[in-house]
């Protein structure tokens, strides 16, 4: 079983930065790839960005795009999100996620095995 523990959510005014973190522990690693979603009160789940652990390829979001960055550390084993240029359209809670598995899209959720407990992220207009 992987263990996700997400990090570094809080409040910030529209403009700022915030930088997530996901630390994985639990059996051997050995993800294929990590992401992070975002659910926002009254919305569905949506995809914020993932990194392919072996080749660090990204993919992002349109919304987000230009703005965050995702990036990993194979020996902490830890994914980061690092958002720039908040806007209050961002405040949702941030979920980090991993699967060992290949996607033919690893946009969507349901490919995703393990899941952290989430992390609330407000932005301040």
């Amino acid at each position: 079983q992987v263990q996700l523990v997400e990090s570094g959510g809080g409040l910030v005014q529209a403009g700022g930065s915030l930088r997530l973190s996901c630390a994985a522990s639990g059996r051997t690693f050995s993800s294929r790839a990590m992401g992070w979603f975002r659910q926002a009160p009254g919305k569905e789940r949506e995809f914020v960005a993932h990194i392919m652990w072996s080749t660090a390829t990204t993919l992002y979001a349109r919304s987000v795009a230009g703005r965050f960055t995702i990036s990993r550390d194979n020996a902490k084993n830890t994914v980061y999100l690092q958002m720039n240029s908040l806007k209050p359209e961002d405040t949702a809670v941030y979920f980090c996620a991993a699967t060992d598995r290949y996607l033919s899209d690893y946009r969507t959720s349901f490919g995703y095995d393990y899941w952290g407990q989430g992390t609330q992220v407000t932005v301040s207009s």
